[in-house]
């Protein structure tokens, strides 16, 4: 893409300028060491280092503009250096410049919240292909236009990548556009400069204080994306959570909601509940889904309010769903010969285990036993290592405390922290295995005729990361292969 600065620079809040706006730009960059000629680079101060140590190395390498919060040491003849007073928003409004605002020509819709994002959005994008759609989406699992798959590295990318994957997808012919919004990305006004369409509030529960270090911060950074929603939008939030109306407080858009429990504008029911769906009642009609669990008939109720909301058929939307198959690694069932049910799920907060586990012992006659493979993130929010311990023991009839992404922290340390939470009555349900491949075979092993196991905190991964590394490892593919199911 090629355009003047001052073009990219619209919309900027720009405080001084020296040199001229009237240079051609051919990229944005924010890593000086990947600058080439003719790029403007934007300095700002992230979590690992600040970007205006670097501005000499950027024009050394090429770059005719400068993008900052903080006056640079040094002003290089013949660069344009402009002041702004946020480097961070200034970048998201400069890359949907630069790609000539793609979020204006799709109907985007964003998701954020704890839990079930990544569910929501994926059966967005796969309700709107079915229907005939153009449709592009990006979730934690990976990125899509249209049938195109692309490997995702953040739940949502830099501003850049978001803008010119948007841009791909407008020029493939894709009408709309359905995106996971992470608290991160709101903090760091990586959506900023994009015009949504509608947003979707799912839950929010014990997560990412590492990042926030207070659940009143972590709440306030999401009902920003609401509140920023213009009048044209719509905000549908969850009913069934006490902050859904909390969210949507102070937002310009159309105010909506979904829920199975009380009044909601997208009211469902659970009929009865089977590892392989649901029966379900949606504003009066029944229908069979492939989903379990109330968490997911809650998410199938935003999916079906915002289908509606966005304008397709009530009947055809109806129809569509009963056809939508799970996301990869949300509550993903294997049965093996010997009568053992395995499920496969990403749960890694105290909220999404409670979910699960719930679930699966609302559907056990209790004669079997429950298994849970368990373990908790290296170098994150260690405050809900306790919570997910107790939580897998009260509710699980063995524990099985493992490895997840330990990162660069010890994992018996890990271990030992969720240990902490569990309630010496309970103490007698628990094994500790660091090796998460032995964790599963211990499980396997341990699982007799009708019995269920549940590997959790993973889901869609393929690998494990340790000191750094990341190590190919699949937990349903070790599953199908400990329970022989080919």
């Amino acid at each position: 893409m090629r355009q003047t600065l001052m073009e990219v620079l619209f919309g900027v809040n720009i405080r001084e300028v020296i040199g001229t706006t009237v240079i051609s730009v051919t990229d944005l960059v924010f890593d000086s060491r990947k600058v080439k000629r003719g790029n403007a680079f934007v300095a700002f101060k992230g979590t690992q280092t600040d970007g205006h140590k670097y501005i000499d190395m950027a024009v050394d390498r090429g770059a005719v503009a400068i993008i900052h919060e903080d006056n640079p040491e040094n002003i290089h003849p013949g660069i344009t250096y402009v002041k702004v007073s946020n480097s961070h928003k200034a970048l998201g409004i400069m890359a949907s410049n630069l790609y000539n605002s793609p979020s204006h020509h799709l109907k985007l819709v964003g998701v954020t919240g704890t839990n079930g994002k990544t569910t929501i959005v994926t059966l967005l994008h796969r309700l709107f292909r079915l229907s005939g759609y153009g449709c592009a989406k990006l979730s934690t699992i990976s990125n899509s236009i249209n049938e195109k798959e692309y490997d995702a590295t953040h739940t949502t990318p830099d501003p850049i990548k978001l803008n010119a994957f948007l841009h791909e997808a407008v020029e493939s012919g894709c009408e709309y556009a359905f995106m996971e919004v992470s608290s991160h990305a709101i903090d760091q006004y990586r959506i900023a400069g994009l015009n949504f369409s509608g947003g979707i509030f799912t839950n929010i529960t014990h997560e990412h204080l590492d990042y926030h270090k207070t659940f009143k911060d972590y709440l306030e950074t999401k009902k920003k994306f609401f509140d920023a929603l213009p009048l044209h939008a719509f905000a549908i939030a969850n009913h069934d959570d006490k902050n859904g109306s909390f969210m949507l407080q102070n937002t310009m858009a159309r105010k909506l909601s979904y829920g199975l429990k009380g009044f909601a504008d997208f009211k469902g029911k659970i009929l009865e509940s089977h590892f392989n769906g649901s029966l379900v009642s949606i504003q009066g009609q029944e229908i069979w889904i492939k989903l379990t669990g109330d968490y997911n008939v809650s998410n199938i109720m935003a999916v079906y309010g915002t289908a509606l909301v966005l304008g397709l058929d009530k009947k055809d939307i109806l129809v569509t769903l009963s056809e939508l198959e799970p996301a990869e690694g949300r509550f993903n069932t294997l049965h093996a010969e010997n009568n053992v049910s395995a499920i496969v799920d990403y749960a890694h907060t105290p909220d999404a285990l409670e979910n699960i586990l719930s679930a699966i012992n609302r559907m056990r006659t209790g004669n079997e036993q429950l298994i849970t493979v368990i373990g908790a993130g290296g170098d994150r929010d260690t405050s809900k290592r306790p919570l997910m311990g107790n939580i897998s023991a009260v509710q699980s009839t063995t524990v099985i405390l493992t490895s997840d992404n330990p990162r660069s922290e010890d994992p018996e340390k890990i271990i030992e922290d969720m240990k902490k939470g569990i309630d010496p009555v309970n103490a007698k349900k628990v094994i500790a295995i660091v090796n998460r491949k032995e964790a599963i075979k211990t499980a396997c092993t341990l699982a007799k005729a009708g019995d269920i196991i549940l590997i959790a905190g993973k889901g869609h991964e393929k690998y494990q990361e340790i000191d750094g590394i990341r190590h190919p490892f699949d937990d349903k593919e070790i599953l199908m292969e400990f329970l022989e199911i080919k």
